[in-house]
């Protein structure tokens, strides 16, 4: 099952549920490591913002796409995910509100003025937000990094703050565009998928989650989850002595990281029960910030987003 629908749903109960579901792992977190109690006072701030968000697009009305499936599962066949070059209409209005309201909430829970700073740019115009929250959209890394150099912000901030805002929304585009499972052309294709990055929006993922035996690669920006066909790197595809997969902690073998000298990456993975619901698996991400330090610390690093050649 190498593509896999993950939702969090836009009821009342349902985003309930992952609230709840969130303030367990958090509290397990606590537990084992207390001196992240600052980091996820701030996460929790952030990702109430994020699902109050979701529920507000999953209630209201998604753009109507020009993509049908077999378009779409032409597109895969090529190693190109399904939005890469799309013109995918974005709710402006809404997300400039988010885009503020996450840049006072990172402004108070310790980016100070690096955020306030984010916030005002915003606020005046001297970021346009139709810019800014296209470029997160279509991943265009390079563009924001100038554009807030240039502006004197902190450009990993601007990144960070465009992508929480426009995640919920590229996280239902891609359910409701990938998630036909009666159609057996566009499913033939996802179930072929077999790269690193993500079918949908061209990410690299997060995180592998395992559950059940399964190692699912988790999306960093829409949340997707997809299957590799073999157990290799997920950048270059090595599968051989320069893979290799440790449990820095020995008491945790549950949290591991894989390392690629052949590319110089490394992936995190983590055991679970089950996968984790949108945009929850950056409680994951952040409950094992020490692998990201081991690795790096070892000189391995992620990689660049991929640039994707269209037709």
């Amino acid at each position: 099952m190498p593509y896999v629908p993950v939702s969090a749903g836009g009821r009342p109960e349902m985003i309930d549920s992952v609230l709840d579901t969130a303030e367990r792992r958090w509290r397990v977190i606590l537990e084992a490591r207390p001196e992240l109690a600052p980091a996820i006072d701030l996460q929790r701030r952030l990702l109430t913002l994020v699902i109050e968000l979701g529920r507000t697009i999953e209630n209201g009305r998604l753009p109507r796409l020009s993509l049908p499936p077999k378009y779409l599962a032409a597109k895969l066949a090529r190693g190109v995910p399904a939005f890469a070059g799309e013109p995918l209409p974005l709710p402006v209005p809404l997300l400039t509100t988010a885009l503020v309201e996450l840049s006072e909430a990172l402004a108070a829970g310790g980016a100070g003025e690096t955020a306030t700073h984010i916030r005002d740019a915003i606020d005046s115009g001297r970021v346009d937000p139709g810019s800014l929250l296209a470029a997160s959209l279509t991943r265009n890394q390079t563009a924001i990094r100038v554009g807030a150099t240039h502006r004197g912000l902190a450009p990993d901030l601007v990144w960070l703050v465009a992508e929480l805002a426009v995640s919920p929304f590229v996280h239902a585009l891609q359910r409701a565009v990938l998630d036909h499972p009666h159609d057996d052309v566009l499913r033939s294709a996802l179930d072929a998928w077999n790269r690193g990055y993500c079918p949908a929006c061209g990410s690299w993922p997060a995180l592998a989650e395992v559950v059940s035996g399964h190692r699912t690669l988790r999306c960093s920006f829409c949340s997707s989850a997809w299957e590799l066909n073999q157990y290799a790197c997920t950048y270059c595809d090595e599968s051989g002595e320069p893979f290799v997969t440790a449990a820095p902690n020995e008491e945790r073998k549950d949290r591991r990281v894989e390392v690629c000298t052949a590319c110089g990456g490394y992936l995190k993975t983590v055991d679970l029960p089950e996968l984790s619901p949108f945009p929850l698996l950056s409680i994951s991400d952040i409950e094992t910030t020490d692998l990201d330090v081991a690795a790096m610390e070892h000189g391995f690093a992620r990689p660049a987003l991929k640039e994707f050649k269209l037709r």
